[in-house]
C-alpha cells in the first residue's frame, strides 16, 4: 500500500458511501479498497454462519464490525447457535475447548446478542472458571479475556487472575507463544490484544505491551510480513494488524513496521487472491486466511474511522456489564464504590476493577465516570 494509485471520483463517491471512508484517508487507496470491497462480498455470501472456527464466528466478527452483516444473516447464525447449545445442553460447548465458548460470546456481542442468556445458557459462566480456561494453555486464557471484555461479562477478580497469567507467561524476549520458550507473531498479538484494555491502568500492562510490540517490530521480515514456526503465512500479518490497530499504532505508517520499503499490507496483499486470501502464495482461495484477514482490515478501518476497536463491542450492545464491588448485581453501590475511591477512603481497585470503573471510557476514573453511572441506572 505504499505506492498510492489514483482513483476515479466516481469510485471515490460510491465507496464513501458503502464504507464511510474518508477519500484523505490511507483506507481510499484503490488497491485496498477493491480488495476490501470483493472480500466482504465473497465473505457475504455465507448468510448462515455455523458454530465453528471456519465459516463461523470469525465470518460474523468480520462483517459485523464492517456492518456489513444483514439481519436474515445475523438471526441464522443466532438460530445455528441456539441449535448448537441445545445440543451441548451445558453452558461449556466444548470439555476441554474454552475456545469454543470464547468465539461464540465474540460473535454473539458483535450481533447485539446476549451470550448470558442461550437457551437459558450463560455462556459466559465457563469463561470466568480460569481451571477450566487454563486446560487449552495461554491460548484459551487469552480468549476467554478478550471475550469477557467485550462488554464488560464476569468478575473484575477473573479478569485479575487472568492479566497476571498472561504476564506471567510472557518470555523474556518480550513475546508470547504456544511454545514454553519460542514466541511467535500470532500468539504475542493475541496476548497484545487481551492486555489492551488494560495498559491505562497498570505500569506493569503497559511495559509488556511495549515489549510485545518492540518483539513484533523485530520479528518482521525484510518481506514486511511474519513467519510462524518457518511457515510464512498471512494469518500471521492479519494478526499483526489486529492488535497493533487495537492498540491505536498505524500498521501502515509506523515506521517500526515498515522494512525494506515494505509494509505489513504489502506483505498481506501477496496472499491475495481472487474475493479472498490464498494460506500460501501460489495456491487458491482459503477461508481460514480470508476471514482472518478480513477482520485485520476491518480493525484497521476502525481505527482510521475513530472507531470503537475491534473487540469493544460496547457501541453494539444496549448494556454493559458494570459489577464493580462484585456482589453479583449493578446497583447505585457500584457508583458509590467509585466515589469512596476517588474520596480516598479505604477502598482500593484492582487493575481490572479500574478498567471497569472506567465507564466514559477517557482513560482514567473521575467524577464523570460516577454521573455516566448514575444515568445508566435511572435510564
Amino acid at each position: 500500500m505504499n505506492k498510492k494509485l489514483k482513483i476515479t471520483i466516481p469510485f471515490i463517491f460510491i465507496f464513501s458511501i458503502l464504507f464511510s471512508i474518508s477519500s484523505a484517508s490511507a483506507l481510499s487507496d484503490e488497491e485496498f479498497s477493491e480488495k476490501y470491497s470483493s472480500t466482504a462480498e465473497r465473505l457475504s455470501l455465507i448468510t448462515s454462519p455455523s458454530v465453528g472456527s471456519v465459516g463461523g464466528e470469525w465470518t460474523v466478527l468480520g462483517l459485523s464490525r464492517a456492518g456489513l452483516i444483514s439481519e436474515e444473516t445475523k438471526n441464522a447464525y443466532y438460530g445455528n447457535v441456539e441449535s448448537y447449545v441445545k445440543n451441548a445442553g451445558s453452558n461449556q460447548l466444548h470439555r476441554r475447548k474454552s475456545t469454543d465458548n470464547s468465539r461464540v460470546v465474540i460473535a454473539l456481542s458483535a450481533i447485539g446478542k446476549d451470550p448470558r442468556n442461550v437457551c437459558g445458557y450463560d455462556l459466559t459462566a465457563p469463561l470466568e472458571d480460569f481451571d477450566y480456561v487454563k486446560k487449552q494453555g495461554i491460548n484459551g486464557v487469552i480468549w476467554a479475556l478478550i471475550a469477557l471484555d467485550t462488554c464488560g461479562y464476569g468478575s473484575s477478580s477473573s479478569r485479575d487472575v487472568m492479566i497476571s497469567a498472561i504476564l506471567d507467561s510472557q518470555h523474556s524476549d518480550g513475546g508470547w507463544g504456544l511454545d514454553s520458550e519460542i514466541s511467535d507473531p500470532d500468539m504475542t498479538s493475541m496476548a497484545l490484544l487481551a492486555l489492551s484494555p488494560y495498559g491505562c491502568f497498570d505500569e506493569a500492562v503497559r511495559t509488556a505491551s511495549d515489549n510485545g510490540v518492540a518483539l513484533l517490530a523485530s520479528l518482521q521480515r525484510e518481506s514486511g510480513g511474519y513467519y510462524s514456526y518457518d511457515d510464512f503465512n498471512p494469518e500471521s500479518c492479519a494478526q499483526v494488524i489486529t492488535a497493533l490497530s487495537v492498540l491505536g499504532i498505524d500498521p501502515e505508517s509506523d515506521e517500526r513496521f515498515c522494512k525494506g520499503g515494505k509494509t505489513l499490507f504489502d506483505s498481506l496483499m501477496q496472499f491475495s487472491v481472487e474475493g479472498g486470501f490464498a494460506h500460501t502464495i501460489g495456491n487458491g482461495y482459503n477461508q481460514m486466511s480470508t476471514e482472518q484477514a478480513f477482520y485485520a482490515m476491518t480493525a484497521f478501518k476502525r481505527l482510521q474511522n475513530n472507531d470503537k476497536a475491534l473487540f469493544d463491542m460496547t457501541d453494539v450492545q444496549s448494556y454493559k456489564v458494570l459489577d464493580l464491588n462484585g456482589d453479583g448485581s449493578q446497583s447505585i453501590l457500584d457508583a458509590t464504590y467509585i466515589q469512596q475511591y476517588l474520596a480516598e477512603f479505604d477502598v482500593t481497585f484492582t487493575t481490572a476493577q479500574k478498567k471497569l470503573a472506567d465507564i466514559n471510557g477517557n482513560g482514567r476514573i473521575d467524577v464523570g465516570d460516577v454521573t455516566e453511572f448514575q444515568r445508566i441506572l435511572a435510564s
